[in-house]
């Protein structure tokens, strides 16, 4: 089931989220939900709390970059790919910039640094214990998610005055109006379905 995605101004999106404590059908309900989600709204990564669950939980599924894998020489992991109780736990003193965006902050993109590697540990989908490398493109999309568990969005990155160039949209996008192309929820106003 496709899931409305909570745009920014919402407060699900500024909580730090708790632990999962045990796999359930309920769960994997949600796991299903999230990624025809996130695949109906044309993303690479969605985390629960842009589906109003507060659970540290987040997908990814990068295969729309599958040619940015091949060139690189690095094969892909199976996708999608399902992070539950996430912790990055070592990450590199190189740092990368690119453009992010995000479904909770529709059309807004800025260039984003962080770091270029990460070691991550988490549970996967069938809540085994795994802990993982990865650089790139792959690394970023991670990160990205693994801030929204933590309450952090990607314009929190940038700097003030960028901030400040943006706040007209970004205030547009806290009032609703969001030109998505898919189910959002806005704070006081419930779901917005997208113009036909």
């Amino acid at each position: 089931m496709v899931l409305p995605i909570y745009l920014l101004g919402t407060d699900e999106l500024r909580v730090e989220t708790s632990d999962v404590k045990e796999d359930s059908a309920e769960l994997q309900k949600l796991i299903d939900d999230m990624i025809e989600t996130m695949h109906a709204a044309k993303g690479i990564g969605l985390a629960a709390p842009q589906v109003g669950r507060l659970e540290r939980l987040f997908v990814v599924d990068v295969s729309p970059m599958e040619e940015d894998f091949e060139e690189s020489g690095v094969p892909m992991p199976d996708q999608p790919m399902v992070f539950i109780n996430a912790d990055i736990v070592a990450e590199s003193e190189e740092d990368s910039e690119f453009e992010e965006g995000c479904l909770s902050i529709p059309d807004v993109h800025e260039v984003v640094e962080r770091p270029e590697a990460l070691r991550i540990r988490y549970l996967d989908r069938e809540f085994n214990q795994r802990e993982e490398e990865y650089d790139g493109i792959l690394a970023r999309v991670i990160q990205h998610e693994y801030d929204h568990v933590d309450g952090v969005l990607f314009i929190d990155h940038l700097t003030a005055f960028k901030r400040r160039l943006l706040k007209r949209r970004l205030q547009d996008i806290r009032e609703g109006r969001a030109d998505a192309s898919y189910p959002v929820l806005a704070k006081d106003l419930g779901v917005i379905e997208p113009e036909e």
